[in-house]
């Protein structure tokens, strides 16, 4: 399991970012497309690190999100 910051980018796109896996980073016309997008980069990221025999960053689950 994941944590997942979603976000509408400045194009309209829906943004979508793993904030445990440095640059994972995926992006789809509605949130419904960067959800099944950033499944499939975290999928292959994690199979990237595996395959290098690289360790895999833990998920913390430390968010905070705040309005400014």
């Amino acid at each position: 399991m994941r944590q997942v910051i979603l976000f509408k980018g400045e194009d309209g796109f829906w943004v979508a970012e793993c904030p445990s896996l440095p640059g994972c980073i995926s992006q789809g016309k509605t949130k419904e497309d960067a959800i099944n997008n950033i499944k499939e980069a975290i999928d292959g990221y994690i199979e990237s690190l595996k395959e290098d025999n690289l360790p895999i960053p833990q998920e913390k689950f430390e968010a905070i999100a705040l309005v400014v």
